[in-house]
């Protein structure tokens, strides 16, 4: 099995691989650290907490397809009569970030192991590539059905992009920390390797050879911390003539709120819907719903003046 660079594939990273003979490509993820990171200031039940670290590893799955280095991909469930209201994540060079909205009581209605269609009910996953350098961006929407949103996505790359796919994920939580891994696989288009998509036969003859082999990836497999994403693609395609390891890409937690950026937008309202904001303690609050964390900022209105400390907030 070609290397292109021996790294840590444990742990918050993820990367590519290819079977050049059979004419297909793959993403492997795995998330710990940079996962409790996300997840921890929310609280969310453990039931919420599992579907949006499937959902963080298929963001990071689909965010490695893109070509442009400052390229980000957001996924936003759109949905109606189910538990979850609102279901974003995104990836951005590496980092990812994601929050759910929730109904409480639905939840518990719902029981300990909901549906997908519970937690959803009638719902549609947005899915929108952002390439600033190749100035490209456009979205694709796939009705939320299936297992888990694995499935969502292997049926929106077959029926919106007419790619032949297979897509895993899957999440635990082990000793108080949450891990969740990914395995995506697609037909290549057929020619040179790497060359755009021109077209693609759901038909090939070797693409339900390689679907089979990834399918038979176990869940306990794509989350345990122990086995290295190249040791897991080598049990599953060891008997093939080549497997080609691809670049790899670490992981952590981004969310691109800060105090200063925070300050330069409320700076933009006139000052009198500044002080309309400002809470009974002097600051105007500021929360971001993806790291779960409130900034107070003091107000900078022309004609005021701050009593000692600038009060720039935390």
């Amino acid at each position: 099995m070609a290397d292109t660079e021996r790294t840590d594939l444990s742990h918050d990273v993820v990367t590519g691989a290819m079977l050049p003979t059979r004419g297909a490509r793959g993403r492997l993820v795995r998330l710990t650290h940079a996962l409790d990171a996300i997840l921890a200031p929310h609280e969310y039940p453990p039931v919420i907490e599992k579907l949006l670290a499937e959902a963080l590893a298929l963001a990071a799955l689909l965010g490695s397809l893109l070509k442009d280095e400052k390229g980000q991909i957001t996924m936003q469930a759109q949905t109606e009569n189910g538990v979850v209201d609102l279901l974003v994540c995104d990836y951005h060079q590496g980092q990812l970030r994601g929050h759910v909205k929730y109904d409480k009581e639905r939840l518990v209605e719902a029981g300990p192991e909901p549906t997908l269609f519970q937690l959803f009910g009638k719902g549609y996953l947005a899915i929108t590539f952002d390439q600033p350098t190749r100035k490209e961006r456009y979205q694709g929407i796939a009705p939320i059905e299936g297992a888990d949103i694995g499935e969502v996505a292997q049926s929106y790359f077959a029926q919106s992009e007419q790619i032949p796919s297979l897509v895993r994920v899957h999440a635990e939580k082990k000793d108080d920390h949450w891990v969740a891994g990914g395995l995506m696989f697609q037909h290549l288009p057929e020619g040179e390797e790497g060359r755009d998509r021109l077209h693609t036969k759901l038909d090939h003859p070797d693409w339900p050879h390689v679907a089979i082999l990834a399918g038979s990836v176990r869940p306990e497999e794509l989350v345990d911390r122990s086995l290295p994403l190249d040791d897991l693609l080598w049990r599953l395609f060891h008997e093939e003539d080549e497997v080609r390891l691809l670049g790899s890409t670490g992981l952590s937690k981004g969310c691109r709120c800060s105090p200063e950026y925070i300050k330069t937008v409320i700076a933009r309202f006139p000052p009198a819907e500044q002080r309309e904001m400002v809470a009974d303690d002097g600051f105007i609050r500021v929360d971001c719903a993806f790291c779960a964390t409130s900034f107070p900022i003091a107000p900078v209105v022309e004609g005021d003046v701050p009593d000692g400390d600038s009060g720039d907030g935390v």
